[in-house]
C-alpha cells in the first residue's frame, strides 16, 4: 500500500469496496454520468433484516493496496461493477474476455461483480444473466439504481456468510495467521505450535471478525471482538495488528457516537491540482475516493433490542477514550516503523525493499492520524487536532513523487482548515504550490501553482478585493502577503498571462502602498510599466478557468485623493432664475414658512444636491486636492471625471506631481451635453499603464460637499469689448470674478467721456433679450445728476444677434461732483480784493465794489492740497440676457463691466450769494470761482463773458439771473409722502430745485492746453438763504405806467401835465387766497447825493385816491388796480408804492410784497426817436 487515502474517516471501517471501472472505450463523460448514479447507491436496508450495509465506491483502486484486505477488511474489493459499450454482436465475445480480465485483477478478494453493457442488442441482449445487464444506449437504462441494490445485497450475503464461518470457526490451533504483504515471509520458519504464535493467529483473526461484523452492521459484535483482540494482540506484542485492533475500536466507537460522520463538508472530492475540476471525475490521481455523502449514514444496523443498546454502550469508549486509543494505536504504528526497518536493514541489502515497507507501515500510521483529526474536529478539540497533524508531518514515507508530495502538503492544508488553524493551512498550500513548480519537474505546473496560491489567500487575511482593505485597520502580515502576491505574480507570468500579472501587482501597489520602502515602490513600479508595455491594465473583471472572479484594482492612492469639490461656473457664465419663475418647480407646497417634516425629507438629497447650476454645453470645473506618497515624481495621464445622469463630455487632463507633493489643487474639466441632474461618481486616472476608475462610494476618506448637481437647458454666451483701457481696479465690495473685465478713466469733474461698449455672441445660442442696468458702488461722493446713461434701443434693434454677430452700445460717462469748496480756505480773498465779471459796466452794483488791481493767487499749500484730491467714482454695469432652450425655462445670464473713474477737481465755487438786481423778478447770482488745476482755465455762462483764471486763481462771477418759480416744480403724490422720510423728501426737492438752477445757468469751463471741457454745476453749493432769494415770489406785481410795464431800469416818459395811467396787477401763484390788501403810492425825487425828496404835492398830483384796494385774491387769479397821475413840472420821478401798516397781507412773507421800482421822465417837449 504504498499511496495513503487521505480522504479516509472512521466510519469508512464499516463500508464495503467496490470498484467501478470502464471496459473497453467508453466516452468519459457517459462513464462518470453512470458512475454517478451507481455512487447515489451509498447504503443498502437488507430485506428481512434490520441492518444497513455502506459501500464506498471507487473508479481508481491500486491493487496492491487491495493485499492489505485481511489487516483491514474495508480496504478489500469485494465487489466489480464494469461498464462498457458493444455495437454489433461479434465485439461480445471480446468484451466478455476483457470483463473476465478485470475481475481477475481483484479475484482473490472479490465476492461478486456486474457488467453493464450499452449499444448492443439482438438476441445476446435478449438472454437473462445475473452477472450482465443490458441497455439500448445510456439514456435509456432507467434501473440501474435497482440493479445496483440487488448487486449490493449479493455482496452481503458472501460477507454474512464470511461472518458466521470466521465467528463459528471451531479449529482451535488451526487458525490461520492472518498476515500483512510485508510480513509472510518474515514468519517462514517460524513455530506454528508455540503458544506465543497461536495467541497471535488467534488476537489477528479476533480483529479480522471484528472487521466483518462492523462491516455487517453488527456494531455491538464488533466492540467486543476488537476488546478482545487488543487483549490477545497486547499479550504478544503484536505492535502493527495491536494498533489495527485499536483502531477499529475506535472507529466502531466513533461511529456510535456521531452516526452523522467526521468527515464532514471535506468528504467530497475536490478537483485534482494536475487535472480540470470535474463534478463526475473529482479525484487524486493514485488516491482512494469517497463519493458517498457521510451525513446519509444515520442507521448502522443496530437491533433495537434494548439490553443490546446497553451491552453497546458498555463496550464502547467515550469520545475522550477514542482519542486516546488513537494516540496509543498510532504509537504502536511507530514502533512498528522503526522496528520493521531495523530487521529489514539487518536481512535485506537492497534499499528499495527496506524504503517499501517503511513507506507501507508509515501509510497505515498517517491515515490513522488524518482519521483521529476528524474525529477531534467533531469534537472541537482544535489543539490536540494540530498534535496528531504535527506528527503526520514529520511521518517519513520515503520517497515521495512530487504529485505525491502535493497531495500530502494540500490534505495537511485542508486539514489544518478544519480545525481552524487557517494561516498554518495556508503555509501547507503554499508549501504544495511550490512544490509543484519543483526544479525537479521536468514542465512545472504553473497553472497549478497559482490556482494553490490562490487558495492561500484567506489564510493570511488576504483578499483580491481592494474593498477590503478600505475599512478599517490593516488585517495580516504585511511582508508575508506581500511576498505572496510577489508569487501569484511570478507565477501569473510563468502562466504566460500578463494581463494576470498586471492586475496582482496593481494590486500588491494599491493595499500594501504603506508598507512598502522608497526602493520597493520604485521597484514594483518598475515591473508594472514593464507589464503594462505588453498588456496594459484596465477596469475588466479578469475570469479564472474554474470561475473565480478577480475584480478591478483602482489606483485610489496614485495619486491620493483628499477632497472633491464642483465648483460654480464663473460669475458672467452662473444662470440666474426668473424670479417670478422660482416657485414653479418647488414640488412641496406648504402654508409654513418652516416645516421640520418637509426638512427631514430632504435631508439626505440637501446633504448631497448642490445650490448651483451647470449649463448645458459649457465647461464645468471639479477640483481634487490630491497628494503624491511616491518617493519619485508621479505621472498621471488622461485623468478625467465619472458622471451618470446625463451625457457628459469629459475633458482628460494629464499632470506630473513632484515626490511627496503634499495637497496639490487639480481642477478636471468637461462638458455637459444633455440637460438633467448629473452626479460626479469618481475620476478616472492612467498611471504606470494601468487604466483606473476610482469612485467615491469606495474613498471614506474624501471630503466633499456634494456630488448632485442640476444641469439647465443651454443659454447664449456674451462677450464683452470696450474702447476705454482695462483696469486692474476692482469695484469693492466685488470681486474680480464678478466682473468680466474692468475700464478705468480719469475725467476732471463736470467732464463728460463717452464708452464704445461692443458684444459679440460667442455662444451657439441666440441672444433673444437684452437689459442694461447701472449701479454706483463704494463712493462717498454725492454725484449730482446721472452718471451712466445710454440709448439702447438701437442696441435692441438688432436682436435676436445670432452667434457669431455683435451689436454696439454706446454709454455716457459723466461725472458731476460737488463743486463747492471751504470758504476758510482763501483767507486772503474777500470782497474788495476779488474782481467781479459779468455784470454790465453801467450797473450800479459793480461801481460800489472796488476794482482789483492785480489777481491775488493762493499761497496756501494745504489750499493746495485739498483742491488737488483725486476722488474716485465706481460703478458697474450689468447686462441681463438670455435666449435659446434655457430662455423657455426661465433663466438668464448677468455680465457686468466695472467702470472705475478718478476725478481730478476742475473748478470750485468758494463762496455763493445774491444781490438784487434792477427788477423783482431777476437778482444777480454771485460765484466765486477757484481754479484748483494746474492749467488756465476758461469758465463761462450762459449770455456771460468768458472768466480767465489762471492755475489756484480765484475770481467772482456774477451772472444775472430770472428769478425761479420752484412752485410749478412736480411735488410728491400724498401716498409718497406719507411713506417716505421728510429728511428724503427735502433732499429730493433741494435736488430738483438745484437742476433747474444749473440749466439755466449753463455754467461751462474749458482748458484749452489740454483739449478738456465739461460743465460746472451748482446743486451742491446753495444754501437755503440763496435759493429764497432765487425763487420768485408767489405773488406777481406788475406796474403799467401808460400801458408799459415799468422794470429793469425802464423809464417811462410822459409829458408834463398830461395825465399818465398807472395800473397795478397782482396775480396769485400761492396755493392760498390773499387779500384783502391797501397800497399806497407815494412820489419822490433822488437827487443822487443821498438826499430824496418826498414834499412833491405842488409837482405831482393825483387824479383820484392815492390808495388802491385789492379784495380778495384767489389762487392763480389776478387782480387789477387802475389810477392816473399829473406831473406838472418836468424832472426824474419815482413812485414807492407801499403797502398800509394795518394791512392784513403783513401775515405772509416780505419778500412776497416787492413791487418794481417805478422812474418816471416828465418832458415839455416831444420824445424825440431814438433818445
Amino acid at each position: 500500500m504504498s499511496v495513503p487515502d487521505y480522504m479516509q474517516c472512521a466510519e469508512d471501517h464499516q463500508t464495503v469496496l467496490v470498484v467501478v471501472q470502464p471496459v473497453g472505450i467508453v466516452p468519459e463523460d457517459q462513464f462518470f454520468k453512470i458512475y454517478k448514479r451507481i455512487a447515489s447507491v451509498s447504503q443498502v436496508s437488507i430485506r428481512d433484516s434490520q441492518r444497513l450495509l455502506y459501500i464506498r465506491y471507487r473508479h481508481h483502486y491500486l491493487p496492491e493496496n487491495n493485499e492489505w484486505g485481511d489487516f483491514q477488511t474495508h480496504r478489500k474489493v469485494v465487489g466489480l461493477i464494469s461498464i462498457t459499450t458493444c455495437g454489433p454482436a461479434k465485439e461480445w465475445p471480446q468484451t466478455a474476455d476483457r470483463f473476465h480480465s478485470q475481475k481477475e485483477v481483484y479475484s482473490s478478494t472479490l465476492y461478486d461483480s456486474r457488467l453493464l453493457v450499452f449499444g448492443l442488442q439482438g438476441e445476446i441482449a435478449e438472454q437473462q444473466r445475473t452477472d450482465v445487464a443490458f441497455y439500448p444506449s445510456f439514456e435509456d437504462c432507467s434501473d440501474v439504481e435497482k440493479r445496483v441494490e440487488d448487486f449490493v445485497e449479493s455482496i452481503f450475503i458472501v460477507l454474512e456468510s464470511k461472518r458466521l464461518d470466521r465467528a463459528t470457526d471451531k479449529s482451535g490451533d488451526k487458525i490461520p495467521l492472518l498476515c500483512v504483504p510485508f510480513e509472510k515471509k518474515d514468519f517462514v520458519g517460524l513455530d506454528t505450535d508455540s503458544r506465543h504464535y497461536k495467541k497471535r493467529c488467534q488476537g489477528r483473526m479476533r480483529k479480522h471478525v471484528g472487521d466483518l461484523c462492523l462491516q455487517a452492521g453488527m456494531l455491538q459484535d464488533a466492540l467486543v471482538h476488537y476488546h478482545m483482540a487488543v487483549e490477545l494482540l497486547r499479550g504478544v506484542n503484536d505492535f502493527l495488528w495491536l494498533g489495527a485492533a485499536l483502531e477499529g475500536l475506535c472507529s466502531a466507537s466513533v461511529i456510535f457516537h456521531y452516526p452523522g460522520g467526521t468527515a464532514g463538508k471535506t468528504g467530497g472530492r475536490k478537483p485534482s491540482i494536475s487535472q480540470p475540476a470535474d463534478a463526475g471525475k473529482r479525484h487524486r490521481p493514485g488516491a482512494q475516493e469517497v463519493l458517498i455523502d457521510p451525513g446519509a449514514l444515520t442507521a448502522n444496523g443496530i437491533s433495537a433490542d434494548t439490553s443490546t443498546e446497553i451491552g453497546r454502550a458498555k463496550n464502547c469508549l467515550s469520545p475522550e477514550d477514542i482519542i486516546e486509543k488513537y494516540k496509543e494505536a498510532i504509537s504502536y504504528y511507530g514502533k512498528v516503523l522503526t522496528t520493521e526497518l531495523q530487521n529489514s536493514l539487518i536481512k535485506n541489502s537492497t534499499n528499495v525493499m527496506v524504503g517499501l515497507q517503511y513507506k507501507n507501515a508509515g501509510v497505515i500510521e498517517l491515515e490513522a492520524c488524518v482519521k483521529a483529526v476528524r474525529v477531534l474536529a467533531i469534537q472541537k478539540r482544535a489543539r490536540e487536532a494540530s498534535e496528531f497533524l504535527q506528527n503526520a508531518v514529520y511521518i517519513n514515507l520515503g520517497q515521495l513523487s512530487e504529485e505525491e508530495k502535493i497531495q500530502r502538503y494540500s490534505i495537511l492544508s485542508e486539514l489544518y482548515e478544519l480545525i481552524g488553524f487557517h494561516r498554518k493551512s495556508a503555509f501547507f498550500k503554499r508549501v504544495a504550490a511550490m512544490q509543484c513548480v519543483a526544479p525537479t519537474i521536468p514542465e512545472p505546473g504553473w497553472r497549478a501553482c497559482y490556482k494553490l496560491l490562490l487558495e492561500t489567500l484567506p489564510g493570511y487575511s488576504l483578499s483580491l478585493d481592494p474593498k477590503d482593505f478600505s475599512k478599517g485597520t490593516h488585517r495580516g502580515w504585511a511582508a508575508v502577503q506581500m511576498r505572496l502576491l510577489h508569487e501569484l505574480v511570478y507565477a501569473s507570468r510563468r502562466m504566460g498571462n500578463p494581463g494576470l500579472s498586471v492586475r496582482h501587482l496593481s494590486f500588491l501597489l494599491q493595499t500594501m502602498l504603506d508598507f512598502l520602502s522608497d526602493q520597493e515602490k520604485k521597484e514594483v513600479t518598475q515591473s508594472l510599466e514593464n507589464y503594462t508595455s505588453k498588456c496594459p491594465g484596465g477596469m475588466e473583471v479578469i475570469t479564472l478557468p474554474d470561475g473565480l472572479k478577480l475584480p478591478p484594482v483602482p489606483f485610489t492612492k496614485l495619486p491620493i485623493v483628499r477632497s472633491v469639490k464642483l465648483l460654480n461656473l464663473p460669475v458672467s457664465l452662473r444662470p440666474h432664475k426668473v424670479k417670478g419663475l422660482l416657485g414653479q418647480n418647488m414640488s412641496t407646497a406648504s402654508p409654513f414658512i418652516y416645516s421640520p417634516i418637509i426638512m427631514h425629507n430632504r435631508g439626505e438629497e440637501r446633504c448631497k444636491k448642490i445650490d448651483f447650476q451647470w449649463v448645458q454645453g459649457d465647461v464645468c470645473e471639479v477640483q481634487l486636492m490630491v497628494y503624491n506618497p511616491m518617493p519619485y515624481e508621479l505621472r498621471v495621464e488622461n485623468m478625467g471625471l465619472l458622471t451618470s445622469g446625463v451625457e457628459f463630455e469629459s475633458l482628460p487632463a494629464a499632470l506630473s506631481l513632484p515626490a511627496e507633493s503634499g495637497l496639490y489643487p487639480v481642477t478636471l474639466v468637461g462638458v455637459p451635453r444633455t440637460a438633467g441632474n448629473i452626479t460626479v461618481n469618481g475620476y478616472h486616472t492612467s498611471v504606470f499603464g494601468v487604466t483606473s476608475d476610482c469612485l467615491l462610494e469606495g474613498l471614506p476618506g474624501v471630503k466633499t460637499s456634494g456630488c448632485l448637481v442640476e444641469v439647465i437647458p443651454s443659454l447664449p454666451r456674451l462677450q464683452l469689448s470696450t474702447s476705454l483701457p482695462r483696469s486692474a481696479h476692482t469695484p469693492q465690495p466685488m470681486s474680480k470674478e464678478e466682473l468680466s473685465s474692468t475700464v478705468s478713466v480719469q475725467l476732471f469733474n463736470g467732464e463728460t467721456q463717452a464708452l464704445t461698449i461692443t458684444l459679440e455672441n460667442i455662444g451657439s445660442e441666440e441672444i433673444e433679450t437684452l437689459e442694461l442696468t447701472s449701479k454706483i458702488v463704494s463712493t462717498k461722493e454725492k454725484v449730482f445728476g446721472e452718471f451712466l446713461s445710454w440709448e439702447l434701443k438701437e442696441a435692441l434693434s438688432h436682436l435676436p444677434l445670432k452667434p457669431g454677430q455683435a451689436v454696439t452700445l454706446t454709454v455716457s460717462i459723466k461725472v458731476k461732483l460737488d463743486f463747492s469748496g471751504q470758504e476758510n480756505l482763501l483767507q486772503d480773498l474777500n470782497d474788495d480784493g476779488i474782481s467781479v465779471t459779468g455784470l454790465p459796466i453801467s450797473s450800479p452794483l459793480r461801481q460800489v465794489l472796488k476794482p482789483r488791481p492785480e489777481t491775488k493767487p493762493v499761497n496756501s499749500e494745504s489750499g493746495k492740497a485739498e483742491y488737488s484730491h483725486v476722488k474716485t467714482l465706481e460703478a458697474v454695469l450689468n447686462f441681463k440676457y438670455s435666449g435659446g432652450a434655457g430662455k423657455v425655462e426661465g433663466y438668464y445670464r448677468e455680465l457686468s463691466l466695472g467702470v472705475h473713474v478718478d476725478v481730478e477737481p476742475s473748478v470750485f465755487f468758494t463762496r455763493v450769494s445774491t444781490l438784487p438786481a434792477t427788477s423783482t423778478r431777476q437778482c444777480h447770482l454771485l460765484l466765486d470761482i477757484f481754479n484748483p488745476t494746474e492749467h488756465e482755465l476758461t469758465v463761462n455762462a450762459k449770455n456771460n463773458q468768458d472768466l480767465v483764471l489762471h492755475a489756484s486763481e480765484c475770481q467772482r462771477m456774477a451772472i444775472q439771473v430770472d428769478k425761479f418759480d420752484f412752485e410749478s416744480l412736480p411735488q410728491p403724490d400724498q401716498e409718497t409722502a406719507r411713506f417716505t422720510n421728510p429728511k428724503q423728501l427735502e433732499e429730493e426737492r433741494q435736488h430738483a430745485q438745484g437742476c433747474q438752477i444749473n440749466s439755466k445757468l449753463g455754467i461751462c469751463w474749458s482748458i484749452p492746453s489740454l483739449r478738456r471741457r465739461g460743465e460746472a454745476s451748482v446743486e451742491g453749493v446753495l444754501n437755503q438763504l440763496v435759493l429764497e432769494h432765487l425763487q420768485l415770489a408767489p405773488l406777481q406785481w406788475d406796474v403799467l405806467v401808460n400801458g408799459k410795464p415799468c422794470d429793469c431800469d425802464v423809464i417811462a416818459d410822459c409829458k408834463v401835465g398830461d395825465a399818465v395811467s398807472l395800473e397795478v396787477r397782482l396775480t396769485n401763484l400761492s396755493k392760498n387766497p390773499v387779500g384783502p390788501l391797501a397800497l399806497t403810492v407815494v412820489p419822490y425825487q433822488d437827487y443822487q447825493n443821498g438826499v430824496q425828496n418826498y414834499d412833491l404835492e405842488d409837482a405831482v398830483t393825483f387824479i383820484g385816491s392815492n390808495t388802491f384796494y385789492i379784495d380778495t385774491v384767489k389762487p392763480k387769479e389776478s387782480c387789477v388796480c387802475v389810477g392816473a397821475l399829473l406831473f406838472l413840472y418836468t424832472g426824474d420821478f419815482y413812485l414807492n408804492i407801499k403797502f398800509q401798516d394795518d394791512s392784513a397781507g403783513r401775515e405772509l412773507p416780505l419778500a412776497w410784497f416787492t413791487l418794481p421800482s417805478v422812474h418816471v421822465r416828465a418832458q415839455d417837449a416831444p420824445l424825440q426817436a431814438g433818445a
